[in-house]
């Protein structure tokens, strides 16, 4: 039997007409179907009908022999086949289970699963399906942006919500981060659009050297690039993000001699920390992160906490001392508290052992004023 008034279609594939019409009577609302009672007729209609876009059948056809409808999917030299989802009905044996993952199963679910999980499951199934098959396709001939020769937004999209259903259905991590340089239109507008340009050549280039190679790499706006990661949690890619930042404050990019003082700031976002409901709210997440981290003055990092207003971060002793050596005083200075009683066991050591009079007791008072003078003024 055959009924064809909703679109996309399913393939419901099983030897008895009560599980066939057991399955129908769950899905109807929603999708169309076609059914079949055996291994070879549901290929057949695999092979002959376009419109169908997703497989259930139960574990106890002969999926797992040579001749299997599961095995003869996965090998077919159609990508259409090859890529089709394959939901599996699971049985009590946990070896054939298995066996039906490693042979390509999409997915494997009980008889007794409830009708809206089975439903999300499907529509799951079918969205990354659709989207692998779009990335595919790109991955031939995929839109480049002109200046950096990355991938353009919608390309972006598309990997973050090939990530966002993969983290949905295996509970993994998916994380966002969109980043750029502070004042980027001041700088194109004192400096040219041609130095405005290699800017973003540099700051591509050296993401591309860092991300790994499941990270996918490409342009937010013309000005501002995406780094999408599945599979990775939010603090390493705040780490991550972190060093950047670092990275780039501490860069000499001279014009006519003269050091340009560049920051950078991001956005990152996560799932499941951010309970965002789609992809493109969960990138616009991360895009509205970096736009708060400049507003707040910019070389900043703001990861996945409910904070209207990013504190300007504390450098790390190494990073002050290479910002000093780089000539960006200004960024240490605020931070003098904080980074002088860090050192100032090393200091109270250096004094124990060389006698050199340093004024220790000075030094401390002056912290502590420091320190007094930074509370008062976040309590106002």
């Amino acid at each position: 039997m055959e009924e064809s008034t909703q679109s996309p279609r399913l393939l419901i594939v099983d030897e008895s007409r009560m599980a066939r019409a057991a399955l129908i009577k769950r899905v109807r609302e929603r999708y169309g179907f076609r059914e079949e009672v055996n291994s070879e007729s549901a290929w057949q209609a695999l092979v002959l009908d376009h419109s169908i876009q997703l497989v259930i059948c139960p574990l106890t056809l002969p999926l797992l022999e040579g001749d299997g409808l599961l095995v003869r999917v996965r090998a077919s030299r159609l990508a259409r086949l090859r890529q089709m989802p394959v939901l599996v009905i699971a049985g009590d044996n946990q070896e054939a289970n298995q066996r039906a993952r490693e042979l390509g199963a999409s997915d494997l679910v009980s008889r007794s699963i409830e009708s809206g999980e089975l439903l999300e499951r499907i529509a799951t199934l079918i969205d990354l399906a659709q989207m692998e098959s779009e990335l595919a396709r790109q991955a031939t001939n995929p839109a480049q942006h002109p200046l950096t020769g990355l991938p353009t937004r919608q390309h972006i999209e598309l990997q973050a919500a090939s990530a966002l259903a993969q983290s949905l259905r295996h509970g993994a991590p998916a994380s966002i981060l969109v980043m750029g340089f502070d004042r980027f239109d001041a700088l194109r507008s004192e400096h040219g659009d041609e130095l405005a340009g290699k800017l973003q050549q540099k700051l591509a280039s050296i993401l591309a050297q860092k991300v790994r190679k499941e990270d996918s790499l490409g342009h937010y706006s013309d000005s501002e690039l995406a780094v999408v990661s599945p599979g990775t949690p939010y603090p390493a890619c705040e780490a991550f993000a972190n060093r950047l930042r670092e990275a780039f404050a501490v860069a000499h990019i001279a014009v006519h001699g003269q050091r340009l003082a560049l920051s950078v700031s991001v956005g990152v976002a996560n799932t499941p920390v951010d309970r965002a409901a789609s992809a493109t709210s969960l990138l616009a997440l991360a895009g509205e992160r970096l736009k708060t981290a400049r507003q707040a003055g910019g070389n900043r990092v703001l990861a996945c906490v409910d904070q209207a207003e990013p504190q300007a971060p504390v450098p790390r002793l190494g990073h002050a001392i290479d910002l000093i050596r780089a000539g960006n005083d200004a960024a240490v200075v605020p931070h003098l508290a904080h980074l002088c009683r860090e050192i100032l066991p090393f200091l109270e050591l250096l004094e124990r052992e060389w006698k050199l009079g340093l004024p220790l007791a000075g030094i401390r008072e002056r912290m502590q004023d420091r320190e007094r003078e930074s509370e008062d003024t976040r309590q106002a």
